[in-house]
């Protein structure tokens, strides 16, 4: 079959303008960090057992001591700012580097972890901000919709039905978690973008590998409660199903990355740089060793980032590109997974993707210089 070079021509990222580190919490909040370990992050966050029984938890013992479990930054939506906000300079970001106006874009994907209206996705609400002509999809897979989102676009473009895909990721957790519960320590809020269209030959997306992540149905779940002013808000719970999460990590990355490679027509040992989605400190190590890659093969933006759900995928390619990590030809592999969606990866050739402006230093509350901080895994 022939191969058709469609994938990446763009990439933005978009960050609000907060950023918290432990010590805002430590001095707001000093009795809930000494009762950390009774509440309901800490308690998705640890061993049900004396002894770790998989590769998860074990990766995770390190972290234990530690209330933040590893979390050192996390980025917070600030007055007038929401999904939307993060979402539309995000996509004009990508759409400046690719050297395209909204005019050119014949779809948008959104995908929104979660949309800023219940009952609503944002992909029409965006596409009016932006002045999109075209048609514009939400598309839903937790935090496993960055891959996902990219294998539709890439197969629309593939198929003929559109030449310029504007892909864009959200997510804004601090919407769904009280301040003072524990859950907003290793959250983070954020957006992402990226343009697919025709790329030069042999380039592009090669192989995808998705699966259903049922088996973490009972992980979260959503709670409708009424704030002050009697509004319908949603707030995320801890459902009976954490364990599960160690229990599967290992089964959903074997079979999407050796899946994907082999769709690909490639093996692992020809894949030049890893991305996985790391919505815990210990996830990029965990991955390495469930493959048995070299740790230097990927980047841990855990730390500079915390959870920012399916934007991860989006930050790691960011960075990765941003920093030398991978560089035109270059073979990806990306990792991404969700509770309740999906679990996928894909294999791409990379091309000479245009990046958008640096996020860190567009963010209006940037307290230090964080552009010599190294974030490449070691």
């Amino acid at each position: 079959m022939t191969h058709l070079p469609v994938g990446i021509r763009s990439l933005a990222l978009s960050l609000p303008s907060i950023r918290r580190t432990n010590d805002y919490y430590i001095e707001k909040y000093p009795e809930l960090v000494a009762q950390a370990e009774q509440k309901g992050f800490a308690k998705l966050f640890s061993l049900s057992e004396s002894i770790s029984s998989n590769e998860f938890d074990q990766e995770m013992l390190r972290y234990l001591s530690d209330p933040f479990r590893g979390t050192v930054e996390r980025w917070m939506l600030g007055s007038g700012e929401s999904s939307l906000t993060l979402e539309y300079q995000a996509a004009i970001d990508a759409l400046h580097a690719a050297k395209l106006s909204p005019d050119d874009v014949e779809l948008m994907i959104v995908a929104s972890v979660w949309p800023e209206q219940i009952g609503f996705g944002n992909a029409a609400f965006l596409a009016s901000q932006l002045g999109l002509q075209g048609a514009a999809w939400n598309l839903d897979a937790t935090c496993g919709s960055t891959p996902v989102a990219l294998q539709t676009a890439c197969a629309l473009v593939k198929a003929g039905e559109y030449r310029n895909v504007l892909v864009v990721i959200s997510c804004t957790y601090s919407r769904f978690f009280d301040e003072d519960d524990t859950f907003p320590w290793f959250t983070s809020d954020g957006a992402g973008a990226f343009v697919i269209g025709s790329l030069e030959p042999n380039q592009g997306i090669l192989g995808t590998k998705t699966v259903h992540t049922a088996a973490l149905n009972e992980v979260l779940f959503a709670q409708i409660i009424k704030d002050k002013q009697n509004n319908p808000q949603v707030r995320m719970q801890v459902g009976k199903g954490g364990n599960a999460l160690g229990e599967t990590a290992g089964e959903f990355l074997r079979k999407c990355c050796k899946g994907a490679v082999a769709a690909a027509g490639v093996t692992l040992e020809q894949i030049d740089f890893f991305l996985f989605n790391t919505p815990t400190a210990w996830v990029a190590s965990f991955c390495t060793r469930i493959l048995g890659i070299d740790p230097e093969c990927t980047l841990n933006l855990y730390p500079q980032y915390a959870n920012l759900g399916p934007v991860l995928t989006v930050a790691n390619l960011y960075h990765a590109a941003q920093l030398g990590k991978i560089r035109e030809n270059d073979l990806v592999l990306i990792y991404g997974s969700g509770c309740s969606g999906a679990a996928a990866a894909n294999v791409m050739r990379w091309g000479n993707v245009a990046l958008g402006s640096d996020p860190i230093k567009q963010s209006n509350s940037i307290g230090k210089d964080a552009g010599d901080r190294n974030l490449v895994s070691c």
